[in-house]
């Protein structure tokens, strides 16, 4: 059983910064891409950033410039930082990553249980 493991966000001032931390737990064969989604109340999921197995990043554009993803392949961790943080920050921030559990099995998506980030002062 693979399951994504998440830690950090909570409640931050504008202007302030996060580090969201996420681990995958479990035996498992290898990890292709991983990203960070978030949904605010009353809007859909969106995807935040991305990073491929070899580290190549991608950020959303509204996180462009003041957010940095990356990832420790031995450790089976993401983090994400991000700074400047505004109220349109706001919202439950989800893990995810293509794992493939063994060399037999397909490559499966797998979600973290989501960590409450608020940006309010």
């Amino acid at each position: 059983q693979v399951q994504l493991v998440e830690s950090g966000g909570g409640l931050v001032q504008p202007g302030g910064s996060l580090r969201l931390s996420c681990t995958a737990a479990g035996v498992l064969f290898a990890i292709y891409d991983m990203a960070w989604y978030r949904q605010a109340p009353g809007k859909q999921r969106e995807l935040v950033a991305e990073i491929t197995i070899d580290g190549r990043p991608h950020y959303t554009d509204s996180v462009k410039g003041r957010s940095t993803i990356s990832r420790d392949n031995a450790k089976k961790t993401m983090n994400l930082h991000m700074n400047s943080l505004k109220p349109e920050d706001t919202g439950v921030y989800y893990c995810n990553a293509e794992i493939k559990r063994l060399v037999s099995t397909p490559v499966d998506s797998y979600w973290g249980q989501g960590t409450q980030v608020t940006v309010s002062s």
